[in-house]
């Protein structure tokens, strides 16, 4: 038995009845969970169960917070009005806030994807655009309507950051499926990567052993670097 890959938690999205059921389901592309094995750690899901965060921080070694088609409640950065833009999905949200407060708690590694990095951007105090057409008018089209396994746009990366650092170089291509963005970084967190339109592309946090969150979606391996992304999580979580 293999036991030199490390457990890596990956969140769920959750959808009302219809479609795949007629009752609740919980819904993971499978790219995920294929970069994560394919970089050498063991993916695992974690449900919705806020009460048991701790308990399953217990047994996991890295966390990997991943994006969805709903957003982060305003409220949670003190934002009274909420964007018509705004979905909410606040059974999932709670899960997802245990888990990442949790793993920052005990410096576990942790990987924020899309909205997931966007929560990880308010759990360290930070805030967000609640929709970038209506702040950033001139900005790119960041959902872009062509298939997500090819890349939208080019993005900069911060010399000096850790994710400049995985990658090794100082661009990278990346798709693009957001509508809100981080305005502004929490204290003690700093911006990794930019796109062409100033709006920002990762984040990260150096006081923590990995804290890195990025706003496109490396599972589907676009760039080289995307991969690099993960191996590095592995390698943190070892």
């Amino acid at each position: 038995m293999d036991r030199a890959r490390p457990l890596i938690g990956i969140t769920l999205d959750a959808e009302d009845p219809g479609g795949y059921s007629i009752y609740p389901w919980y819904a993971l592309r499978t790219n995920y969970a294929g970069a994560i094995a394919a970089s050498g750690g063991l993916p695992v899901a974690l449900p919705h169960h806020a009460e048991l965060a701790l308990l399953y921080l217990d047994r996991i070694d890295a966390l990997v917070v991943t994006g969805g088609a709903f957003d982060v409640d305003p409220a949670l950065y003190g934002e009274a009005e909420r964007h018509a833009m705004v979905v909410l999905k606040s059974g999932r949200t709670a899960a997802e806030q245990a888990l990442l407060l949790g793993a920052l708690a005990r410096d576990m590694p942790v990987l924020g994807i899309c909205g997931g990095q966007q929560l990880m951007a308010v759990a360290l105090g930070g805030t967000l655009i609640q929709h970038i057409p209506d702040s950033l008018p001139a900005a790119l089209d960041h959902e872009q309507k062509h298939p997500r396994h090819e890349p939208g746009h080019e993005v900069t990366l911060a010399p000096g950051t850790l994710l400049h650092r995985i990658v090794g170089t100082g661009t990278m291509q990346v798709n693009t499926s957001h509508h809100q963005a981080v305005r502004r970084p929490g204290p003690g967190t700093m911006i990794n990567a930019v796109a062409e339109d100033g709006v920002i592309e990762g984040i990260e946090a150096p006081g923590y052993r990995f804290c890195l969150g990025v706003q496109w979606h490396p599972e589907f391996l676009i760039d080289p670097g995307d991969a690099r992304i993960f191996a590095a999580l592995i390698e943190a979580a070892r």
